[in-house]
């Protein structure tokens, strides 16, 4: 008996030895990898964000992971991120395809679309055509505003009564983009609009999860049932409902005479209908909810930010209340335009924007070709995790890099003032326009709400 589990024993540390990982020369260091799970054991599951803090102060500004048999490196400094992702920007433009948020979206849409014909076409038709329906511009500060005033008065019918306020700020960050998608707007109690919020709630836990970490390091247990099972059973409903409004646009829709951006992609369609194309309903249905998650998700989590600083600091409250009304004497409603007469509360957006940390990692990137990084060798084919989480907090980048103060972005003269390491969504991500701004003009419920 004891032979045999000797010989068991003798059998299984062969197979380690055999499968082992080996480290490419001249790689980031890091832990080193166990044969199958790579680096998923040196985790606590529940918050690796702070293991990632752990490794960066063991191994450096750069440091490597394996999920499974695949090399992970992860960037740690602006310095760091900078020469990856602007200094060396082809080298660093791929997408890593074969992990679950690919597989959830398919490959399909413009935020995580691996770089090539149908990102490019994709990305140009969505600047050009959120740019034609107001995007920085008066008209999407229309909408935003008044989908504040639709606030204002749930608030009021509600008055002495529970609200969840996570609940009311997905509400709005989710009917501004759905204008604009859509055509229109949910009321708060409609089950369309609620169940979309769910939906994509839940998805986005389960990709901030623990599961989303086993299902890429094992990839051999994507075909049991386990939890990661719901992302993809969601994103299959989102489709459906996406499938309906796009049945209704057809339906009602004059060609030539865009509503929307659901009616602009079909005025495409027909344009190209004759010629070999990255456009088709079925990028559509992914594509519509790419840019819903980008628009909405990260909004509303930034003024939930928002508030949660703003009661646990009424004297910044108080100063940002004081320069509002100082500005908006005479006038009705805030203007993006006020901004520049506002250096105090457009420094309090952007430290709101720090401390959330909304997209703690980025959006993951893969290297292109074989290619080095601060004298380190990283082969093509390389998943490059931007650490967003240490560079929001980085010592020497901020005046106070631990605490919530407004002050990390105002000059001596208490003009406002943009670091440089100021990167919530990583490097030129466009979506932080309209983040700031539907910020900037949310805070118009302060004035309304204290008059």
């Amino acid at each position: 008996m004891l032979g045999s589990s000797v010989l068991v024993l003798i059998c299984i540390l062969l197979v380690f030895l055999l499968i082992r990982i080996q480290r490419p020369k001249n790689f980031p260091p890091g832990p080193s990898p166990l044969p199958i799970f790579g680096n998923l054991l040196h985790f606590n599951l529940a918050n690796p964000l702070k293991d990632f803090e752990r490794f960066a102060e063991k191994y450096g500004n750069i440091f490597s992971l394996y999920t499974g048999s695949r090399p992970a490196v992860f960037l740690n400094s602006f310095a760091v991120i900078k020469e990856a992702l602007v200094t060396k920007a082809q080298d660093f433009s791929g997408r890593p395809q074969d992990f679950m948020i690919s597989h959830l979206t398919e490959c399909k849409g413009v935020v995580l679309a691996d770089y090539g014909p149908l990102w490019k076409d994709h990305r140009r038709f969505a600047l050009m055509t959120l740019r034609n329906f107001g995007l920085g511009k008066q008209s999407m500060e229309e909408r935003i505003l008044g989908e504040i005033s639709h606030v204002v008065c749930y608030l009021d019918k509600n008055i002495g009564k529970t609200v969840d306020p996570q609940v009311m700020f997905h509400n709005v960050a989710s009917n501004v983009i759905s204008l604009v998608l859509f055509g229109r707007r949910f009321d708060y109690n409609s089950e369309t609009l609620q169940c979309y919020i769910q939906l994509i709630t839940e998805i986005s836990k389960i990709l901030n999860g623990p599961w989303n970490m086993i299902y890429d390091t094992l990839p051999f247990l994507r075909i049991l049932p386990l939890p990661f099972k719901k992302g993809f059973d969601h994103v299959k409903v989102l489709k459906g409902m996406n499938l309906k409004l796009i049945d209704e646009h057809k339906s009602t829709r004059v060609p030539g005479k865009p509503r929307d951006f659901i009616d602009c992609y079909l005025d495409e369609l027909d344009k190209r209908k004759n010629e070999v194309s990255t456009f088709s309903e079925d990028q559509l249905l992914m594509y519509i909810l790419d840019l819903y998650f980008a628009g909405t998700d990260t909004t509303s989590n930034t003024l939930l930010t928002a508030f949660l600083y703003l009661m646990n600091h009424p004297e910044v409250q108080v100063k940002c209340q004081q320069e509002i009304d100082d500005v908006l004497e005479g006038k009705d409603q805030v203007s993006y335009e006020d901004r520049d007469n506002m250096p105090y509360t457009l420094a309090v957006i952007h430290e709101v924007q720090r401390v959330a940390n909304t997209v703690p990692l980025s959006v993951f990137h893969c290297t292109t070709r074989d290619t080095e990084l601060m004298g380190y060798s990283i082969p093509k084919g390389t998943l490059i995790i931007p650490n967003l989480t240490i560079v929001l907090k980085e010592e020497g980048q901020w005046k106070f890099p631990h605490e919530f103060n407004p002050a990390n972005f105002l000059n001596e003269q208490g003009q406002f003032e943009k670091p440089e390491a100021f990167i919530p969504f990583s490097t030129g991500f466009k979506s932080r326009i309209y983040t700031t701004g539907f910020t900037f003009n949310s805070f118009q419920f302060l004035r309304k709400k204290n008059k």
